[in-house]
Parts: C-alpha cells; structure tokens; sequence
C-alpha cells in the first residue's frame, strides 16, 4: 500500500543552520517574517509549523553565543497569532515540563486549540541543565529518569485538565436562561509525586480535545516515553538505514502500551539545497555549508569540545596540539553538544585523524563533521528520495528547516510539493480541519 507523504516546516531562527548574513534573510523576530513562513507552508499543504524552544540565552566563553539563538518570541504568543493569518496550518510549539505547571500549559494549549479551529500541538519536552534552570524559581536539574517521570506526570495531568470537560457543558438556552448543565464542569483533583492540584479548568473543550502530543526523545526512556503517549516523534535519523531503524524501534514500542502502528507518526528533521541539476544542487550546497561554518563559527564549534579558549587560532590553520580540557566545566553553556561529545579526547583523536588524512584546516574540519543537508539536487530528485524514504519506512514525513529565514520553504512549495502531488502521495487539499485529522491520527480517548 502506497503510504501518503506528510512535511512540515520548522521555524528555524538563528542558529548554525540558518545562514542570516544572506542578503535574502530576514528577521527571525518579526512577525511578518513568522506570516511569510506559514503563509508558504499553508500553500503547500504541510500538516505543521513547528516552533523550537529557548528558555536561557547560551553562552560560550561566558559571552552570549551571537552565532546561535539570540533571541526567541514567546512560543504561544507567535501561535496565536499565526493561527489568525491561516486556516488549516497545524501549530506545534515546544513547551518545557521541567519548569512549568500544568494547569498553566493545559490553559495555554486549549486556549490556543480553541482559537484555531482545532491545530494546536504540544512538543513536551525536557530540561537537563542547571543553567537554563537558573532562570526558574526551582532552579537546578533533574536526573534522566526523574526528568521523564516528572514529564509523564505532567502530561497525564495535563490530560485530566483536558478531559475534565467532556464538550456538553455549555447549554446555553437563551429562552430559559440556563448557561450549564451542571454546577461544576472541569472540576478535577490530581496528586502524584510531583503534582498536587484541585479546582476547576476553566477553559471549555477545545475542538480536538487534547492538542496533538510532539515528542523528541531519542533515549531508550525518550522513546518509550513517545510510544506511550505522543501522536508524532521528531527523530534525527533521516538516512535510510538509520530511519529504517529507529522507525522499526519506536513502532514495535506501541503494542506494550496498547496502541497501533498508525497512532504515531515519525518525522525526522531535514534540511535541503535545490538546484537546476543535481550538480548545481551540490554546488549550492558547498557554498551554503562555508556560509553556515565561518571561521568565527569554526572556531566556537572546536571550543565546544576542546573545551577552553581559541580565539588565538588560525580558523584556516591546523588543529590545537593541546587536548580538551576534562572535568564538569563547560565553556559552551546550554548546549546539547556537551553532553553528545561524551569522550573528549576519543572525539579529538578521530578528528585529528580525519584532519592529517585530508589535510583539513579547522574550518574545513568543522565543516566536514557537523551536520549537512538531508536532501541536494534537482526538485525531481529530492522529490524522488522523500517519497523513497517514507514508502520504505524510513519515516511518516519530514519536518524540513530550511536555511534562509523567512523565504526559504518557497522554493520547496513551488517545485518539490507539485512533483509529489503528481505522484499521488502527496495532498493537493486537506483532508480535515483539525490537525489530528489532517495527519491520519486516530482520537485519544479520556484515560
């Protein structure tokens, strides 16, 4: 059975991806910029726009990190506003359960799922740092496995707030006068190990229900946690092999917990450069790569692991001959890369390796082993390889990050999404008008 293509589009801002000293980028805070994004997005028919999240500014070197994120809007804000410039566009915004309550997120998602006609979707997730928890009352972290429970917690009480209307409530008999058909909707009491709550939501059932549940954990607890509650899992396995893999993985979780391989939807991130030919694809891409990676770039990337300051270095000169300095200090605070680059000197050594072998430069370096695009080469041929991917269950779709704000999903509408629709797996219309419905979800009953 032919499987149907889904995309959606990540709002990327500024980061190592996007290049923002493009003279075709714009602002990352504006809201026209946000409009013109999800305007494309909605032309093309993708299922979601999808908002990251940033709680602390990152820092390197004790300074704020000027190559990354400098700046985020407040998540629910953006979607509320965006939910008055579209009509079907779904709108997922990544909330952190480590510092928040649920009774304010549950009030915030079905505020927002009422406001759009039923396309609010929640990406829970966690915080592991204790700087970015210096900015919460509760600073601090918690531990993995307390960081997932504590999320499970929230989001099954999150739930409980949902469902504490069941949608009938509100009578509204203008004759009689009788606004409720009972003194204490959304009456609900919670207790758990972290939650202790009682009251009444006061926010009626929104048209979905629960908003569409996101999850990105690629840990064993993060994709047990997805299998047992999400709708959909953002992965970073977009190659065949590994997409195969973790799709089987994630899949194969679902019947422990009672549900169905159609219930959760993977969507690895991707990222692309289109060209005439395949060959002025690649072309692009290279130039495109040397944008996202200067020299500056490359040096706070080597900092990351390293671990100590090379302003002094040469970006377009060899390797530091000190190793990375060990221990619990970290130059690059509220980055994921620290905790990824376990084993400091295993990781120099490779590098230096890779280095001597092709006789690259600290830049040349950085930009052979971080990250590339997913898809390069003429709109037939990406075309050809995201229909490849899903139908040989590599994935359910793509969330793809294009690398110019706000412009650059606009290529991709105008002439990848055509290319699919001619091959009949992809929309020429939504089906629905939640965004449940228009990504194939079944309904997720009351617990």
């Amino acid at each position: 059975m032919t499987k149907q293509v889904h995309l959606a589009a990540h709002f990327p801002g500024v980061n190592n991806t996007t290049v923002w000293s493009d003279p075709a980028a714009g602002s990352h805070i504006e809201f026209s910029s946000f409009e013109h994004f999800a305007r494309t997005a909605e032309r093309a028919r993708f299922d979601f726009l999808f908002l990251a999240e940033g709680l602390r500014l990152r820092e390197q070197g004790g300074e704020i990190y000027d190559l990354d994120v400098v700046g985020r809007p407040d998540t629910f804000t953006v979607l509320a506003a965006l939910s008055g410039v579209t009509t079907h566009l779904g709108l997922a915004g990544t909330i952190n359960s480590t510092f928040n309550e649920p009774y304010e997120v549950a009030r915030q998602f079905a505020s927002l799922d009422h406001l759009s006609g039923g396309r609010a979707a929640w990406n829970v997730v966690t915080s592991w740092d204790a700087f970015t928890g210096e900015n919460f009352r509760r600073g601090g972290f918690l531990a993995e496995g307390d960081r997932y429970r504590r999320a499970e917690q929230f989001l099954r009480t999150a739930w409980e707030l949902f469902d504490s209307w069941r949608g009938d409530e509100i009578v509204a008999d203008k004759e009689t006068g009788e606004f409720l058909a009972g003194p204490r909707p959304g009456a609900f009491a919670h207790t758990d190990d972290h939650f202790d709550i009682a009251g009444q939501f006061n926010v009626p059932r929104g048209p979905q229900g629960r908003p569409v549940i996101f999850q990105a954990g690629d840990s064993n607890e993060g994709r047990d946690f997805a299998a047992a509650t999400a709708d959909a899992i953002f992965s970073r396995h977009g190659t065949l092999e590994a997409g195969q893999e973790f799709y089987a993985d994630v899949k194969g979780r679902l019947a422990r917990f009672g549900r169905t391989p159609d219930s959760l939807k993977v969507f690895p991130a991707a990222t692309f450069v289109l060209g005439d030919t395949d060959a002025d694809a690649r072309e692009q891409a290279a130039l495109v790569r040397r944008q996202q990676v200067s020299g500056q770039t490359a040096i706070k990337l080597l900092e990351q692991v390293w671990n100590r300051d090379l302003s002094a270095h040469d970006p377009d000169g060899p390797l530091p001959e000190d190793d990375p300095l060990l221990g619990e200090h970290t130059v690059a605070k509220g980055r994921a890369s620290v905790r990824m680059n376990k084993d400091p000197l295993a990781v120099a050594r490779k590098w230096r390796e890779l280095a001597a072998a092709k006789n690259l430069s600290i830049r040349d370096l950085m930009i052979e082993v971080s990250a590339r695009q997913t898809f390069i080469g003429a709109p037939s041929t990406v075309a050809a390889q995201i229909n490849d991917l899903v139908q040989r269950d590599a994935s359910d779709g793509f969330i793809l990050v294009p690398h110019i704000t706000p412009g650059g999903l606009d290529a991709f509408a105008d002439k990848v999404v055509p290319l699919l629709q001619e091959r009949g797996v992809y929309r020429t219309e939504y089906e629905g008008t939640t965004l449940r419905e228009n990504l194939g979800l079944p309904d997720r009953h009351p617990v």
